[in-house]
């Protein structure tokens, strides 16, 4: 097997925020396999999520956060973007982790066994994978996902690279990316608090001009009537993309400003921990498929919202 770091699922320890006691251990499958990433390389990638002060309503979705890749750089000299899957995928993942880099790679969570217990082998769902090793002779592939660093096989190799069914010339091939990791300084200590902070107050200044919440809330009293005529499948697509998304993202941001600013940081870090439990008790009432009063709730986190951004630029 080529290897990026050596690890073994069977003794790898993931980063804290992936682990309990935490609301949503998991947060989104290409933020996951970052912060995976950089925490196995040994950064600390909780300095990298700043951005998540920027997370809005969208319309009819909360945003899908993602680590700045321009902040990843300035931070840890990592330089991720897009690549060109022009040839077999195992080849280019083997080649680029032989050289020191590794690549994130689109993949149908069918395959992956990490998913036992939602969509492996029962539903086809896009998501996002980091390689850490692979060893094409064997059919063996160690990746990034979710909340941990996991190994597929067999089957599932051939099925997550296209291989066995072999892809259709209808469909596209996946979204790929190439990691490197020498491409600038790595920053630490203090220089690297100081250098979050200073990225911090750049995407404070970005933040949505009006409260999120304000438009959340009228957009939830619109669809939850659709939703209760729904099925369960609906209620889960938008539970993920709605509260799921907030809490996951305002959870990072508090751990975030928690490990920048520690103790001083406890005005902000706890409304949003009531936009965290306010999320979570949204998708608990969404889940039971009964109206209620959708205006109580998403007001509380609004306020919280406006609460945490005001303290927030005190510390900045």
């Amino acid at each position: 097997m080529v290897s990026l770091f050596g690890l073994d699922p069977s003794t790898y320890r993931p980063h804290a925020v992936h682990t309990s006691p935490r609301t949503y251990v998991e947060t989104n499958c290409y933020t996951d396999i970052v912060i995976e990433l950089l925490h196995a390389r040994g950064d600390e990638p909780l300095a990298a999520l700043g951005s998540t002060v920027r997370v809005d309503f969208e319309g009819d979705q909360w945003s899908f956060f993602k680590p700045a890749p321009e902040d990843i750089e300035a931070l840890f000299g990592v330089d991720v973007h897009e690549m060109q899957p022009y040839r077999e995928l195992p080849d280019q993942i083997a080649e680029q982790i032989a050289a020191g880099n590794t690549m994130t790679v689109e993949v149908d969570s069918w395959y992956l066994p990490d998913t036992a217990s939602t969509t492996y082998r029962a539903e086809h769902v896009k998501t996002s994978i980091a390689v850490e090793g692979i060893d094409r002779a064997a059919e063996r592939l160690r990746y990034f996902h979710n909340a941990g660093l996991y190994e597929l096989d067999a089957a599932d190799y051939r099925g997550a690279f296209r291989i066995d069914p072999p892809i259709s010339p209808e469909v596209l091939p996946p979204y790929t990316e190439l990691v490197r990791f020498d491409v600038g300084p790595r920053l630490e200590g203090q220089a690297l608090r100081d250098a979050s902070r200073d990225l911090l107050r750049r995407h404070l200044a970005r933040r949505p001009r009006e409260n999120p919440f304000e438009r959340f809330e009228g957009r939830l009293a619109v669809d939850l009537a659709s939703l209760l005529e729904g099925d369960v499948s609906d209620y889960h697509a938008y539970a993920f993309a709605t509260a799921r998304m907030a809490g996951s993202a305002f959870e990072l941001c508090a751990s975030h400003v928690d490990w920048l600013f520690g103790a001083a940081a406890r005005d902000v870090s706890e409304p949003l921990g009531e936009i965290v439990d306010g999320c979570k008790v949204l998708s608990l009432k969404l889940a039971r498929r009964r109206h209620f009063d959708t205006g109580p709730a998403v007001r509380h986190m609004g306020q919280a919202w406006t609460q945490a951004m005001t303290s927030l630029e005190s510390l900045v």
